[in-house]
């Protein structure tokens, strides 16, 4: 039997990496592997192939995956993903802190270490009255996320406000197998051939209605070179967390949580009139470290408000 990489699927056949060799093969699989749950083999999972059957799928270290609520069901996109990198742009786009804390929320729940990239910062200087680099920088900081400065359009810059740049990104993904999340426009594409030293190119010659390329994948998939692996996996782009369960939200928040245990009522509401709210009546309203604590709060409070919305019963 050979160990093999599941590269892409399509509905009951798989494309294979054979890890020994690094031969591309089609396989599909044993009827019991597939019966009553699509989510039975997926992109990433690492299985045992005899005769092009795939005939066992290995333990997963962890998976993407999401909620499907009017189904209740757990869909899983793919697994075995090293490392989630966040990329937001500086200027336009717009930076919007509420979903790169989303992004964070569900590299929590899949179990994926985060990477932050701040991309188009060669245009920083024109929106400096916009975003402040280094309160974003140091809300990172704090949970212990790395932060990349770059310009997916112009390989040579150098970082000038953060210690990170494109040289030492590409040694945090070397021979890791990464999935790259962010609103549309920010420059993923771009930079993923950048990293990959032009090796992956997730965009077509085509150009959509907007002036935007079109991806040429639909599905999700592995792409790989010499030096790095990507998942393009369409289906997780959405921002929504309406899939996750209130009581557990906070678990996704660990500074969030840290505090929280020092609320004088256990169901504290967290809010500013909060009777004992650790983060209303101990912290310094003033001081910039409480600032940043802040500005996490505001978003768990902002997502479990959007969560409440559905009721946990549908979530089960």
């Amino acid at each position: 039997m050979l160990k093999a990489r599941v590269n892409k699927s399509a509905k009951r056949e798989f494309e294979c990496r054979i890890l020994d060799s690094g031969e591309l093969i089609t396989a599909t699989a044993l009827g019991n592997l597939l019966k009553g749950d699509e989510n039975t083999i997926v992109v990433g999972d690492y299985v045992m192939i005899d005769d092009k059957k795939i005939v066992e799928v290995l333990p997963r270290t962890n998976e993407i995956y999401r909620l499907i609520i009017r189904e209740q069901k757990k869909k899983v996109t793919a697994s075995n993903c090293d490392l989630l990198v966040i990329v937001s742009s500086i200027s336009r786009p717009e930076y919007k802190r509420g979903i790169v804390d989303r992004f964070l929320v569900r590299a929590h729940q899949w179990g994926i270490r985060p990477l932050m990239v701040f991309n188009k910062m060669d245009e920083y200087d024109d929106f400096k009255d916009e975003v402040d680099i280094k309160f974003e920088f140091d809300r990172m900081d704090k949970l212990g996320i790395e932060c990349f400065e770059l310009s997916a359009a112009d390989a040579s810059y150098k970082p000038r406000y953060l210690t990170l740049g494109l040289d030492e990104l590409k040694n945090r993904l070397h021979h890791k197998t990464s999935i790259f999340l962010g609103q549309s426009g920010v420059g993923k594409s771009r930079l993923i051939s950048q990293v990959s030293d032009g090796k992956i190119t997730l965009l077509s010659n085509e150009v959509g209605k907007v002036g935007k390329g079109k991806h040429t994948t639909t599905w999700s998939e592995i792409v790989d070179c010499e030096t790095m692996s990507l998942i393009d996996s369409p289906g997780i782009r959405s921002f929504g967390v309406e899939d996750l369960l209130e009581e557990e939200l906070i678990t996704y928040f660990p500074d969030i949580e840290e505090g929280a245990v020092h609320c004088k009522f256990s169901n504290c509401d967290h809010n500013e009139n909060s009777k004992g709210c650790y983060f209303y009546s101990k912290l310094d309203q003033n001081a910039y470290e409480t600032k940043l604590v802040m500005s996490r709060l505001e978003s768990y409070l902002r997502m479990k408000e959007e969560i409440s919305q559905t009721p946990s019963y549908l979530k089960k």
